[in-house]
């Protein structure tokens, strides 16, 4: 069983709207949630902004004034990413970084998706996430969220062997004779290659003593938001957080690098940007953890190749999602082509990392 991610008592009480909200027609759903959260708005005079970054969902901000001081956000859940995504720890993770300053508020509920406040700033690009400063703000960003502590006394387990069994479940249908699709039959490995590298993984990633921490698990570079204004960067969206190994969050931001339309695995960060990158984070994680800041080069070269024998992890964890997402999205991408890029990115990374070893 997962650890259960605890929301702090007194956490106000998420509002449930009975309205369904259609995928095809998502500004005239969102007015009628406007209504009962801005009832002070004259829905005449509202605008709304559709965002077409979501590769899992629809979203559409709704605004009356031209400064965009109040925006509400309106997402529409994506068909069937209830079998990917588990809304109520969303739910859980929302309440828990927000209460922590992490996350922004959490208007309600409504049949098939959520209304939150929008962040201002600006989401990341893949040079973004090169550049120096914005680095060692990500960094001690995601060590601040490492450090909260959301459970309720248990040793915390982590959910990624579960989900990405779970995952694999799911995609096995894929692979029998009769599937119609050809491409699967063809491009992606065999579901018994599949399985055998799957349970290869957690024998060996399990024993690599990575901490099991409260992660985001999805740290892409449009899910970092850049508040240039106020000099500090925020993640959004937690439809995957839940309790993992501190190595794969920060391996799994590695691999997305490379970005997402356009996959540049060119992009992955050198040794020489992730020892920057990874001494900033471990520097904050231990202010936050063990309130010192020395770190000794055994431990920065530890994370180092726990983090890079994660991002294995996350490219099978990614591939079985797209794979699923094939079948089921109505979102116009390329699904399939994305989950052979990762499980290609996989074998091909694998033997040298695997040469990576932990310092005595």
């Amino acid at each position: 069983m997962e650890t259960q991610i605890h929301v702090p008592v007194g956490s106000p009480v998420i509002r449930k709207i009975p309205i369904f909200v259609d995928e095809q027609n998502v500004t005239e759903g969102a007015m009628k949630l406007i209504k009962e959260l801005r009832p002070a708005w004259d829905t005449s005079h509202v605008k709304t902004k559709l965002f077409t970054d979501g590769t899992t969902n629809k979203l559409v901000g709704c605004y009356v004034d031209d400064s965009q001081e109040d925006v509400v956000l309106v997402r529409v859940y994506g068909n069937k990413t209830e079998l990917i995504v588990d809304r109520d720890n969303e739910l859980k993770s929302f309440q828990v970084l927000h209460a922590n300053g992490c996350a922004p508020r959490l208007y309600c509920t409504f049949q098939n998706g959520i209304c939150y406040e929008f962040m201002q700033g600006d989401a990341l690009g893949t040079q973004d996430v090169r550049d120096p400063s914005l680095l060692r703000l990500i960094a001690r960003e995601m060590a601040r969220i490492h450090a909260i502590h959301a459970h309720n006394g248990c040793i915390p387990k982590p959910n990624l062997w579960i989900k990405m069994r779970k995952y694999f479940s799911l995609v096995a249908t894929e692979f029998t004779e009769q599937a119609s699709n050809a491409r699967i039959q063809q491009e992606v490995p065999s579901k018994e290659v599949l399985e055998q590298e799957m349970v290869w993984m957690k024998e060996h990633l399990s024993t690599l003593g990575s901490p099991v921490v409260l992660c985001h698990n999805d740290l892409l570079c449009k899910n970092i938001i850049h508040n240039n204004k106020e000099g500090h960067v925020r993640f959004i969206d937690y439809e995957y957080s839940s309790y993992n190994y501190q190595a794969f969050d920060i391996g799994n931001h590695f691999n997305e690098f490379a970005g997402m339309a356009e996959l540049d695995y060119g992009l992955y960060p050198s040794r020489e940007m992730q020892m920057d990158w990874l001494k900033v984070y471990l520097r904050a994680y231990k202010l936050f953890t063990k309130k010192t800041e020395e770190i000794s080069p055994r431990e920065l070269e530890t994370l180092y190749v726990q983090v890079n024998k994660f991002a294995l992890a996350s490219h099978f964890f990614w591939g079985f999602w797209a794979l699923i997402q094939a079948k089921y999205s109505s979102i116009d991408f390329d699904f399939l082509g994305y989950a052979v890029l990762r499980f290609n990115q996989y074998f091909k990374t694998k033997p040298a990392v695997m040469a990576l070893q932990i310092p005595e």
